[in-house]
């Protein structure tokens, strides 16, 4: 799949095929349901997406993003689907009727024939347009509508929920309602080499300003040229130097290669310890060296969290 694709630049092949429509924000283990339903037609087989985030253009801020487009599309590949459409949502999307935006996108852009929702999915001027909407307009133009029922473990498996996790820096809950690790990427950028004088020279990587994971110490994974290594990262303000802006600061073991101006995928294995201030460079190191240890400790015998995980992670 070639990453995001707008509807000016839909593939032929892609047209006339299974449309699964979503924010899909992190592709979780409820969207997933709603994507791999829709693999089941044995017709090419699409995810429809928008951007901005409704939510983030209705309120005018950002909000605490979990899967940027690039990565959504990545997920989705993962799962088997086709490709992964986005439409600009903007004011003129927002007005537009949820009849319109059938007869317009899923009618005469995509020619679906077949088109796949979650239960709560809502669409249109004023989110009129629902799954029974779908069921009504697909009657008249010839397409069928699935409607798929909730994810539960116990509760309903939403965005939502796994934000509030990793605010709390459980990555591994999050996980679970992800299906698979938590990842974020950024371009790796020069810091202040503080790191490197320590023994410990570290990726820096500038995180979105919306994003609220817990500040802390974390074991994590970075994909490098196709290869999970293992590492340990803080993410936070660095209370014992400046207390500035929050960096994703990562050390890779085993690896002296140059990273800088390179995008880099960071997956978050565990939380190990909130992030403090030291009272010397001498205290600092000897934490991280336990940081080290407890960080390759809990990297030991990874397993993954889904099929979608080991396709993604390993």
């Amino acid at each position: 799949m070639g990453g995001v694709i707008t509807l000016d630049a839909l593939p032929p092949h892609l047209a006339d095929g299974v449309v699964a429509i979503g924010n899909f924000d992190g592709v979780h283990r409820g969207h997933q349901a709603v994507l791999s339903a829709a693999l089941s037609g044995g017709r090419p087989t699409v995810g429809l997406t928008f951007e901005p985030h409704p939510r983030e253009f209705f309120s005018n801020a950002p909000i605490f993003r979990l899967t940027p487009p690039q990565e959504k599309a990545r997920v989705m590949a993962a799962l088997g689907l086709d490709g992964m459409v986005v439409v600009p949502f903007d004011a003129d999307l927002a007005r537009h009727s949820a009849e319109d935006f059938v007869a317009e996108v899923l009618v005469e852009r995509l020619r679906a024939r077949e088109v796949v929702v979650g239960y709560d999915f809502k669409f249109g001027a004023k989110r009129r347009g629902d799954g029974a909407l779908l069921i009504r307009e697909g009657a008249r133009h010839g397409f069928a509508t699935r409607i798929i029922e909730p994810c539960s473990d116990g509760g309903v498996i939403s965005s939502t929920r796994i934000r509030e996790h990793l605010t709390l820096g459980d990555v591994t809950a999050a996980a679970h309602l992800l299906g698979r690790r938590y990842t974020v990427v950024a371009k790796v950028r020069h810091g202040e080499k503080r790191g490197r004088e320590m023994g410990y020279p570290t990726a820096n990587q500038a995180l979105e300003p919306a994003n609220a994971l817990r500040h802390g110490i974390y074991a994590v994974r970075l994909e490098i040229d196709g290869v999970w290594r293992g590492g340990v990262a803080s993410f936070g303000r660095r209370p014992t130097f400046d207390n500035g802006a929050p960096l994703l600061e990562s050390f890779v073991f085993d690896y002296s290669g140059d990273l800088y101006g390179r995008p880099l995928r960071v997956a978050f294995e565990r939380y190990l310890r909130p992030e403090i201030a030291f009272s010397g460079m001498d205290a600092l190191v000897a934490q991280m060296d336990r940081d080290s240890d407890d960080a390759r400790n809990a990297l030991e015998g990874l397993a993954p969290f889904s099929a979608v995980d080991a396709a993604l992670n390993f």
